[in-house]
């Protein structure tokens, strides 16, 4: 077998596949700074204290765009040792998709139970002003839903005596004055029944198993780039071939 075609093979799918590999760093670079910019609000509902996840993301996404583009220029350079690099940087990526997959499965039920004390936190303490109140009027408007478990939630709340359930809790907010959501017995009938916990959590526990999937999908296409990277890094070598 001729030694430059099967060189010249591995390369072109080495430089697709580091294409795609800076594709997906770049949609997480994007993703971070989307959800910076338009979720701090809202995930600070899901952490005991601010969560750092959008700079995850932000930091994860560039590292994979700088990489992606040294693993295409390793691949056109032909150089053995950038290769093994490359290589090396993919075996981590791999690792620690595959961490954050297990860990984000196994621990599912710590999570939803540190979303179940903090949305509480925010509903007794809700004033309508700060972010955590701002972001449980966003969850309840968007996602149809009242409360913790329902309704009831809101009748221990601090804003509740002098303002009853808020607004963002409404079937109708054409039909939803002050007054009906300030009356123990007009309320019920004014806004949504189902609590934001259980819509929440249901959704968890449905497409966890989809994300994990994918998660462990991803981590594992990281072995073709390293399987790749590898052979041609050994085939260069043992050849002694040079790009010129």
């Amino acid at each position: 077998m001729e030694t430059k075609p099967v060189i010249t093979c591995l390369k072109t799918l080495l430089v697709v596949y580091s294409f795609v590999f800076w594709i997906t760093g770049a949609i997480l670079l994007a993703v971070g700074i989307w959800g910076k910019i338009m979720l701090g609000p809202y995930i600070s509902l899901i952490a005991d204290n601010s969560t750092n996840a959008p700079y995850v993301l932000i930091g994860t996404g560039t590292v994979i765009v700088v990489f992606g583009l040294f693993g295409c220029f390793a691949t056109c350079r032909g150089s053995p040792w950038m290769l093994k690099l490359y290589a090396m940087f993919l075996s981590l990526v791999f690792l620690a998709e595959l961490v954050a997959g297990i860990s984000g499965f196994v621990f599912r039920h710590e999570i939803k139970g540190t979303f179940l004390r903090t949305y509480t936190d925010a509903v007794l303490n809700y004033n309508a002003e700060n972010e955590a109140s701002v972001a449980v009027d966003y969850l309840q408007h968007h996602l149809r839903c009242c409360g913790v478990y329902n309704y009831t939630s809101w009748l221990a709340s601090v804003y509740y005596p002098a303002n009853g359930i808020p607004p963002s809790c409404c079937l109708n907010s054409a039909d939803c004055s002050t007054q009906d959501l300030r009356n123990a017995t007009a309320a019920p009938t004014k806004v949504y029944h189902q609590g934001c916990y259980e819509l929440v959590t249901s959704f968890m526990e449905t497409n966890m198993a989809i994300i994990a999937g994918v998660t462990f999908g991803i981590a594992f296409s990281q072995l073709i780039g390293m399987l790749l990277a590898c052979c041609l890094s050994r085939i260069i070598t043992a050849n002694q071939y040079e790009m010129v």
